[in-house]
């Protein structure tokens, strides 16, 4: 008799030990996020393309509009070395919302940015400003790496240039 109430004692302690959840980490895991985003910023500002891949994970696909997606950490650097050797650059972005997985393992921004670029074409300084959401993936270092990073200007279309038709 001792015994089964031994071991039923044992198997309420063992089961209600098991039912305790961990600890909610999603808020200091969106600062983690805010912070990434902070360093992510600077790192723009320096025009520091090393530095500004190092927020990607290694099979990230960033989309902006009027250009095709970039699949993987040797495209998106390809096109930003192009970007960043433009004088006229400056990218600002700041999360509005950030939100993070109940397993703390996915996380997404979501915010506004403000832009200026030279115009391969034209010449001109385009000043350009959208939305943007940036999609997150917690690394084993306990990193944030963006794996999907989305931009959509606010901008109008500018309509296709007409082409004069010839006699």
């Amino acid at each position: 008799m001792k015994k089964t109430l031994f071991g039923i004692g044992f198997l309420t302690l063992l089961l209600a030990g098991c039912n305790q959840s961990m600890p909610d980490a999603r808020e200091a895991d969106a600062q983690a996020v805010r912070d990434t985003e902070k360093q992510w910023n600077q790192d723009w500002a320096a025009k520091d393309v090393d530095k500004i891949m190092v927020h990607y994970a290694d099979d990230a696909i960033l989309m902006a509009g009027g250009a095709p997606a970039l699949s993987g950490k040797d495209a998106i650097r390809k096109a930003l070395k192009d970007m960043t050797g433009d004088p006229a650059l400056s990218l600002k972005f700041q999360a509005s919302k950030v939100e993070v997985s109940k397993a703390s393992d996915i996380a997404y921004a979501q915010g506004s940015y403000t832009m200026s670029v030279t115009d391969s074409t034209s010449k001109q300084v385009i000043n350009d400003h959208g939305s943007y959401v940036t999609t997150y993936r917690k690394q084993p270092d306990g990193a944030w790496k963006a794996v999907a990073d989305i931009a959509s200007s606010e901008l109008p279309l500018m309509p296709p240039a007409t082409q004069t038709a010839k006699k």
